[in-house]
C-alpha cells in the first residue's frame, strides 16, 4: 500500500511508485509507436486509405468508460470489504485479549514468558499466529515462519505439517479446546465463556470472509470482455483522429490510451487485495499492529516496532 502525501503541481506527473505507468508502459509504447507511423502515413495502409471516421469511436468509447468505471467500483468494493474484514480482526483480538486477561483466572499474575504454562497467554499469543496464518495463506507464502514465535514448538511443528488453508481453522479449534478446558476446570463461569467464544466466532467469520473475496474472482468473460475492447479501441484510434488532430495524434491517443489501460490494470490490481502489489492491503502492517496490542496486553516488555513505509511502500 502506498503511503505519502499527496503530490501537487508539476510533482505529479514524475510519480512512479504506485503507479499503473509501470505495468502498461509496454502496451502504450506500442500504441504511440503505431500512432506515430500511422500519422506519417496519414492513415494509409500499403497505400489504402483505411476509411475510419471518429463516430466510432465516440459510440464505443462512453460506454467502454462506462464499463471500466463500473469494473473499478466492483473490484474497489472488494478492495474495502477486505481492509474492513482486517479491521474487524483487530478489533476481535484485542476484545479476545481483554476476555482472556480479565475473564479468566488462572491464580497467578500474567506472565508473556509462560506461555506453555498459562492458558491465557497461550490464547493471546496464538491469536497473533492466527493473524499471520491467514495473511500467509491469502498471499500463499507457505514457507512463511512468522508465526512460529507466537506458537509453542509442539504447535508449530503440527501447523507446519498442515496446507496453508487448515492452519486458521486448526489454531481455532486449539482456542476452543483451551477455552473448554477452561470450563470444565472451573476457571471461567460458562456465561462468561458464551461472551469468549462469540469473539472466537467473529474472528473465524472474518477469516472465511477473507478467503471468499480470494477464492472469488471477478468473472473472467467480464474482464476479457473489457480487455480486448480496450486494446482495440486505443490501437484503432490513430486513424480515426489522424484526420482532425494531425500531427498531435500520437499526444491525444498516449492520454487515452495511458487512461483506459490505466483503469484496465488498476482493476485488476484491486480485484484481489490481499497481494503484495503496491496497491495491496499492507497486511505486514496490520499483523505488527496485532502483535503490539497483544504485547501491550499482557505488559511485555518486548514490544515490536510499528512497520514503516519503505520508499513510500508499507507492506
Amino acid at each position: 500500500m502506498i503511503v505519502r502525501d499527496r503530490p501537487s503541481g508539476f510533482k505529479l506527473l514524475w510519480i512512479v511508485r504506485g503507479s499503473v505507468l509501470q505495468r502498461i508502459k509496454g502496451v502504450l509504447a506500442v500504441n504511440i509507436v503505431l500512432a506515430i507511423i500511422v500519422t506519417v502515413a496519414h492513415g494509409n495502409l500499403f497505400h489504402t486509405k483505411i476509411p475510419i471516421t471518429p463516430i466510432p469511436f465516440t459510440l464505443i468509447g462512453l460506454p467502454l468508460a462506462i464499463f471500466l468505471g463500473f469494473r473499478n467500483n466492483t473490484a474497489y468494493a472488494r478492495y474495502w470489504e477486505g481492509r474492513k474484514l482486517w479491521g474487524e480482526i483487530v478489533i476481535y483480538a484485542r476484545t479476545l485479549s481483554r476476555q482472556c486477561l480479565s475473564l479468566i483466572e488462572v491464580g497467578h499474575p500474567v506472565d508473556p514468558r509462560q506461555r506453555a504454562n498459562d492458558v491465557r497467554v497461550r490464547m493471546v499469543h496464538r491469536t497473533v499466529a492466527f493473524s499471520h496464518a491467514l495473511r500467509a495463506q491469502l498471499r500463499g507464502l507457505k514457507n512463511d515462519v512468522a508465526a512460529e514465535q507466537w506458537l509453542t514448538h509442539a504447535e508449530w511443528q503440527r501447523l507446519q505439517l498442515l496446507p496453508l488453508g487448515q492452519r486458521t481453522d486448526t489454531l481455532m479449534q486449539a482456542m476452543g479446546k483451551d477455552l473448554g478446558q477452561c470450563v470444565r476446570e472451573k476457571r471461567i463461569d460458562p456465561c462468561l465463556a458464551v461472551e469468549l467464544d462469540r469473539t472466537l466466532n467473529g474472528l473465524t467469520a472474518a477469516a472465511a470472509s477473507c478467503e471468499r473475496i480470494h477464492n472469488t474472482p471477478i468473472p473472467f468473460s467480464y474482464t476479457l470482455l473489457l480487455h480486448r475492447t480496450a486494446h482495440l479501441y486505443c490501437f484503432l484510434l490513430p486513424f480515426g483522429l489522424v484526420d482532425i488532430t494531425g500531427f498531435m495524434t500520437p499526444f491525444v491517443v498516449a492520454i487515452v490510451a495511458y487512461t483506459f489501460y490505466g483503469l484496465d490494470v488498476l482493476g485488476d490490481e484491486l480485484e484481489e487485495p490481499f497481494g503484495v502489489e503496491s496497491n495491496d492491503l499492507a497486511l505486514d502492517a496490520i499483523c505488527r499492529g496485532i502483535e503490539i496490542s497483544m504485547c501491550h496486553s499482557l505488559g511485555d516488555p518486548q514490544i515490536p516496532a510499528p512497520l514503516k513505509p519503505v520508499d513510500y511502500l508499507l507492506t
